[in-house]
C-alpha cells in the first residue's frame, strides 16, 4: 500500500509517495495559497500529480495549526488561511481518497517513531528547532494530543518573565530563545553591545536580519561571536530538555526542525545543562537524547504513514 503525505506550512505545500519503510519515492511542490479554496486546489493539484503516477490507498495532511480533536477541521494556523474548515471532509470528496489530517509535529514525531531517530521508544518527546518551536509527545506508539488536541506547546511556555515579546502574545516564551529565530536575534543584541569582531557584523550593519543559518555557518567557521550564541542556545536547550524530563519522563528526546541540521554544534552541552538541571539529577535514568534522522521530510513521512495505518483499520 503506497500512500501520499503532504506538508502544508506557511511557506510552501510538499507532498509525496510513501512507502511502508518511510521511503519517499515521489514529491512535488509548490507556493502556499493565501485563500482557503485556492489552498484546497494546490493540495488536489499535487496529490493528483503524484497519483497519476502510482496508485495510492490514501492521503494524510500535516498541517501547521490547530487540529480539531476529532481530527477533520483545521481550527486556525497564523500562517494558513483555513479556519474552523472541514478540511477532511471537503478533500476527501474531491480527491476520492480517504484523508487523514494531523497537526504537522505530531506527524514528524510519529515518523520519527516509525521509522526514524525514536523508533521503539516507550514515551518518545520531539521537539523541532525552527522558525518557533514545535513538540509531539508519543506514548507507546499513540500520538498524546489533550483534552482540545493542542497538546504539547512547549514553545510557549513562558521561561523569562516579562522577556522578548513573542507572535503568540506572550512575553518570553521558550521559543523566544531556543529556535533558528532566538539564534538570529541572540546575534543582533550581542552584536549591538561589543565591538568584537565576528563574521556577522556585516550584514548586521547592513540591517539585514541575521538568520539562524547564518549564525551555524559562522559558529562552524570558528567565529567566536557566533560560538557564544551558539553555547547559549544550548543551555536554553539544556533547560527546556530538563523541563520536559521532568514532566513527562521520556525515554527519548529527538531534536528536529531546521535547526537539527547543526546539532553537531550545540547538543553534547545541552545534554550535559539537562543532566545538571532535571530533578534528581545523578540519581535518576535521563532521556536518550538524538538528533532527527528524517530531516525536512518528516512531515511528508509522518503523515503518510499516519494515513496508511488508518486505512489499515478500516
Amino acid at each position: 500500500m503506497l500512500t501520499i503525505g503532504v506538508d502544508i506550512g506557511g511557506t510552501s505545500v510538499r507532498a509525496g509517495v510513501v512507502e511502508a519503510d518511510g521511503t519517499v519515492l515521489a514529491e512535488a511542490a509548490a507556493p502556499t495559497a493565501q485563500r482557503a479554496r485556492s489552498l484546497d486546489d494546490t493540495v488536489a493539484e499535487l496529490v493528483g500529480d503524484l497519483a497519476a503516477q502510482r496508485p495510492v490507498a490514501a492521503v494524510g495532511l500535516a498541517v501547521a495549526g490547530f487540529v480539531d480533536p476529532d481530527r477533520r477541521s483545521v481550527a486556525f494556523g497564523a500562517h494558513l488561511p483555513w479556519r474552523d474548515d472541514a478540511v477532511v471532509e471537503r478533500l476527501t470528496d474531491r480527491l476520492g481518497l480517504p484523508v487523514v489530517l494531523e497537526h504537522d509535529a505530531n506527524a514528524a514525531g510519529l515518523a520519527e517513531h516509525r521509522v526514524g531517530a525514536a523508533a521503539g521508544a516507550s514515551v518518545a518527546v520531539l521537539v523541532a528547532l525552527g522558525t518557533g518551536i514545535g513538540a509531539a509527545l508519543l506514548v507507546d506508539g499513540a500520538v498524546y494530543r489533550g483534552a482540545f488536541g493542542v497538546a504539547p506547546e512547549l514553545g510557549h511556555l513562558t521561561v523569562v518573565r516579562g522577556g522578548r515579546p513573542c507572535p503568540c502574545g506572550k512575553r518570553g516564551c521558550l521559543e523566544r530563545y531556543c529556535s533558528g529565530t532566538a539564534l538570529g536575534r541572540s546575534a543582533e543584541e550581542l552584536i549591538a553591545a561589543t565591538e568584537d569582531f565576528s563574521l556577522l557584523r556585516a550584514t548586521w550593519e547592513r540591517a539585514e536580519p541575521v538568520t539562524g543559518r547564518d549564525v551555524a555557518h559562522a559558529a562552524e567557521a570558528g567565529d567566536v561571536l557566533a560560538r557564544r550564541v551558539v553555547d547559549e542556545f544550548a543551555e536554553w536547550l539544556g533547560q527546556a530538555l530538563a523541563l520536559v524530563a521532568d514532566v513527562f519522563d521520556p525515554d527519548v528526546v529527538v531534536i528536529g526542525g531546521e535547526v537539527s541540521a547543526s546539532a553537531d554544534l550545540y547538543l553534547d552541552r545541552a545534554r550535559r545543562r539537562y543532566a545538571d538541571e532535571v530533578t534528581g539529577g545523578g540519581h535518576r535514568r535521563l532521556a536518550d537524547v538524538r538528533a532527527a534522522v528524517l530531516g525536512g521530510r518528516a512531515g511528508i513521512v509522518g503523515a503518510a504513514l499516519d494515513a496508511r495505518e488508518r486505512a489499515a483499520q478500516r
